[in-house]
């Protein structure tokens, strides 16, 4: 049976803040990426509480679709139709010899940064080319994004039970 562990879909969808505190720090690519979109340290300050608290909100949906990306056992749950009680023998006995396969954060890494580069760097180019952007506001953004999806996807798929944590694929 596949499980969602819920503390694993939490702690990654803080992720995007944690990597935001350290990717848009000022001695890093903050000062950069705010000449880029024409913000100044003065429409920064106030609070930023609501957009913290609606980004972690954001960011469980995302954790809750990177499941999907780097759990593979979701595929075999989705060939019989989203429910195990109905399912042949054959899928049973795939579970029991596979379900933990491919489960670690390597591979939950390696499938989340494929994601990021294939995915959100076109995605993220293709905004800016129509919104006038330059490169290097594409290139601060979509680095920001693909490394954080790949941490936060190596966690969903590492930390698929709650005792217990995964870094490479069990042999």
């Amino acid at each position: 049976m596949v499980q969602i562990n819920f503390w694993a879909i939490f702690v990654a969808a803080l992720i995007p803040l944690l990597m935001g505190f350290i990717w848009y720090h000022p001695r890093l690519f903050g000062k950069s990426w705010m000449e880029e979109v024409g913000l100044t340290e003065d429409k920064m300050k106030g609070s930023m509480i609501g957009a913290f608290v609606f980004s972690v909100i954001l960011s469980m949906l995302m954790a809750l679709f990177l499941q999907f990306i780097t759990i593979h056992q979701f595929g075999a749950l989705g060939m019989v139709g989203g429910d195990e009680m109905n399912a042949n023998p054959s899928y049973h006995a795939f579970m029991k010899d596979y379900g933990s396969a491919y489960r670690s954060f390597g591979h939950g890494a390696l499938h989340s940064f494929m994601a990021g580069f294939l995915f959100v760097f076109p995605l993220t180019a293709i905004n800016a080319m129509f919104e006038r952007k330059s490169w290097k506001y594409t290139m601060i953004t979509s680095a920001y994004w693909t490394i954080t999806i790949t941490i936060m996807g190596g966690i969903i798929c590492g930390w698929y039970a709650v005792d217990g944590f995964h870094w490479v694929t069990q042999k």
